[in-house]
């Protein structure tokens, strides 16, 4: 009907067609109000609605505690790099566990305000995540921090670290994809335009007891307990992407939650590394135990060849399927809102490509 086609970007990435829709419904004239939620005040009713609805259904999602904090912040996962440090440097030291390029980029971020212990460092292939007994951290450590899923490598944490320091997780790549406890972390953040909506927005749960005590004369706009404060509005909000992502909390709860996305998404998943595995034709980057549900990263032969599965797939109605330009080769990432019939269709050429390339 829309002449649409699968989408495997790594982020933004593709939306629910019923997302898509239901913003399409609303997009000029939001429930009788006559304008969009684009030229909503942030202060006004209906507005307030919207984002009171979104936190609330997140809390539902996710599970989170009354204990913990939810902050809609601009900048995306990267300004996290900075805020963190601001805000929970004490001893000024902590522990960073660099598993791709984006942990590896929030520790060179946080090098600038203290003291960061690299404490693994899966480099340089990135195609591993640690067990719990490689793991050593150090007792003055304010905290621990991890990247849950990476993006470029196809790795993702199965069983995150056991330590007796907030954790602290940047989930942008898998944050709902599968069933968490919350209280295992002293502060989840993602980037939203992977999994739940568009660019522009960072969701930030913390713990609340976390929050007071950061730096001296810190930005405001990175001062978790200001944020809380203001309720997320110290200056105008990402107003249409809060809106978009109460859209998804709405569209997981009629999935029947986390868990039963969880379940779709471990067969995508197995759909394609049970061919990725069947011979050498296709071969994955990430070692069996730490592949990521969501970011299937694999090679071919030689980058003529890869060049030439990209140009194909394109032509059969698969879009983003070229490899990360640091790395290469190729990745489908096939977040929640991927459906099964997307990676059925991946699997089909993959199969009929293999057969006319041996």
């Amino acid at each position: 009907m829309y002449d649409r086609i699968y989408n495997f970007a790594a982020g933004p990435s593709q939306l629910p067609l019923e997302v898509l829709e239901e913003i399409h419904k609303d997009l000029f004239n939001y429930k009788g109000t006559g304008m969009s939620v684009m030229e909503m005040s942030h202060r006004s009713k209906m507005y307030l609605e919207i984002f009171n609805e979104t936190k609330e259904n997140l809390r539902k999602v996710m599970d989170i505690p009354e204990d913990y904090e939810i902050l809609f912040i601009q900048g995306g996962a990267t300004e996290q790099f900075a805020a963190i440090p601001l805000n929970f440097f004490k001893n000024n030291k902590a522990d960073y566990i660099v598993t791709g390029a984006f942990s590896k980029k929030a520790a060179k971020e946080a090098a600038k305000f203290g003291e960061v212990n690299v404490i693994y460092d899966a480099g340089p292939d990135y195609d591993h995540i640690p067990t719990n007994d490689q793991l050593k951290f150090n007792d003055d450590a304010d905290y621990v921090y991890i990247c849950a899923n990476n993006t470029i490598y196809g790795t993702e944490w199965h069983e995150y670290p056991k330590c007796d320091k907030p954790l602290i997780a940047d989930m942008s790549s898998d944050i709902c994809s599968h069933v968490i406890n919350v209280r295992d972390f002293g502060m989840i953040y993602a980037g939203v335009q992977k999994n739940l909506g568009i660019a522009g927005l960072a969701l930030v749960i913390i713990r609340k007891d976390l929050i007071d005590g950061h730096k001296e004369n810190i930005p405001q706009l990175f001062e978790y307990d200001n944020q809380v404060k203001n309720d997320s509005m110290i200056n105008t909000p990402p107003t249409f992407a809060i809106y978009v992502l109460g859209l998804m909390a709405k569209w997981i709860l009629s999935k029947g939650g986390v868990k039963e996305l969880e379940e779709v998404n471990k067969k995508k998943a197995k759909l394609l590394y049970d061919l990725i595995d069947e011979d050498d034709f296709y071969k994955g980057h990430a070692r069996k135990d730490s592949r990521s549900l969501m970011n299937v990263t694999f090679n071919l032969a030689n980058e003529e060849l890869e060049a030439k599965f990209v140009k194909e797939a394109k032509a059969a109605g698969m879009e983003n399927l070229k490899g990360h330009r640091s790395v290469g080769g190729i990745r489908a990432s096939i977040y929640n809102a991927m459906p099964m019939e997307g990676v059925e269709k991946l699997v089909a050429f993959m199969k009929e490509f293999k057969e006319n390339n041996k």
